[in-house]
């Protein structure tokens, strides 16, 4: 099982942060010394605590916080003397986001200078059953991303697994353009490698990926004019995790979604690729009129089932929006509004209510959400 995206503050200890000393010596006018004419100088040393602190005081916090990973004396006077940033050039307030439960508290920070959102994302490991957990190093391209979805898988025999982190970004002065990077974490290296980096056109990445029998799945989003209710805002395209090719166009092999879906899902169950999704209306695509499932087969979609309507009926208010996961031979699903849980079993085609769940809805706007993992003793991190 693996889990992205928790939101905490970070502190970065002292002892943490190594600092490389480097001695200048003095250079006169008169200096022969130097054969090149070049004098390496550097302002950590020149500049003194008082200076360096009024240079950083103009950063935005966010900034600042930041800076004090660059150096142990960068360090010290962002955190040891916490005093001098009364003075700070006037910040404009943030707005901090967040959803509650019993235990815990999650959410992000708005920073309105940098119009972005402060949030830490993490990637670890773990199996839920041992309670054994791993946490990994931090995927390359930075914190952060326009759209961000990850994919696990693991080889049963040798417990070795790979992580998939897919990342899109939108190219700046470029509506349509969006940057697609695929980011691959192997248990048997322990190290990151991007293997691939292309631009779409029209085209994003979402927060929906799976790996099935070596090759990733990518869920895009269509962010063109669509012409009439017809057309799909999604596709599906492939990656090869194997033979991981530098250049390839991801578009040109996209597979179309088999009707006008909302909050698709995709899943590896038994290594065959299952699409499920809420199926729009053609006059309200937004508005689903039942959920569907999908099988891949020779890049084609095969309809494995549609959920009964005594079903769908049962979930209450059910909009668009809902969750659903699976594994094996078994998929779940849950509307955001509800603990209201429903299975469906692929090979016996037969769905049902999971027990009442001991979960209970405090209040209207409370959401439920979760996920499924195969339960094993045998795999240590």
């Amino acid at each position: 099982m693996l889990a992205m995206g928790s939101e905490e503050w970070e502190l970065y200890p002292s002892s943490d942060i190594g600092s490389q000393v480097i001695e200048y010596r003095p250079v006169s006018e008169d200096s022969d010394d130097d054969q090149n004419g070049d004098v390496a100088v550097s302002l950590d040393v020149v500049l003194p605590d008082d200076l360096l602190e009024k240079v950083l005081s103009f950063l935005p916090v966010a900034s600042i916080i930041r800076s004090g990973s660059v150096c142990k004396r960068w360090h010290e006077i962002v955190h040891a003397r916490r005093h001098a940033w009364s003075k700070i050039v006037p910040q404009k307030p943030w707005y901090f986001m967040f959803t509650c439960s019993e235990d815990a508290v999650s959410g992000f920070a708005y920073d309105p200078s940098l119009r972005k959102c402060e949030t830490r994302r993490r990637i670890v490991v773990c199996n839920p059953i041992t309670k054994d957990w791993k946490r990994l190093l931090d995927a390359p391209g930075g914190k952060t991303a326009g759209y961000s979805a990850l994919a696990f898988s693991v080889d049963i025999r040798s417990h070795h697994y790979t992580v998939a982190v897919a990342r899109s970004n939108q190219v700046p002065s470029e509506y349509y353009h969006w940057e697609l990077t695929i980011h691959l974490y192997e248990s048997v290296s322990g190290s990151w490698m991007t293997p691939f980096t292309g631009v779409l056109v029209g085209w994003r990445g979402g927060d929906e990926c799976v790996i099935c029998d070596g090759v990733l799945y990518y869920l895009l989003y269509f962010t063109g004019i669509l012409v009439n209710n017809n057309e799909h805002r999604h596709c599906l395209v492939m990656y090869d995790l194997t033979a991981r090719p530098n250049h390839t166009s991801l578009i040109s092999m996209a597979i179309p979604v088999p009707c006008v879906l909302t909050c698709g899902r995709l899943m590896n169950l038994s290594k065959k690729l299952v699409l499920v999704g809420g199926i729009g209306k053609q006059d309200r695509p937004g508005i689903i009129k039942g959920i569907g499932i999908w099988e891949l087969h020779n890049k084609e979609w095969r309809e494995v089932a549609r959920m009964p309507h005594k079903f769908f009926q049962g979930f209450g208010e059910f909009d668009d929006v809902f969750a659903s996961c699976g594994a094996d031979d078994l998929i779940y699903i849950q509307s955001y509004g509800s603990p209201a849980l429903l299975t469906f079993e692929v090979n016996h085609k037969s769905w049902k209510w999971s027990v009442k769940s001991p979960v209970s809805k405090r209040f209207p706007l409370q959401l439920f959400t979760g996920f499924s993992f195969e339960p094993r003793l045998d795999v240590a991190l």
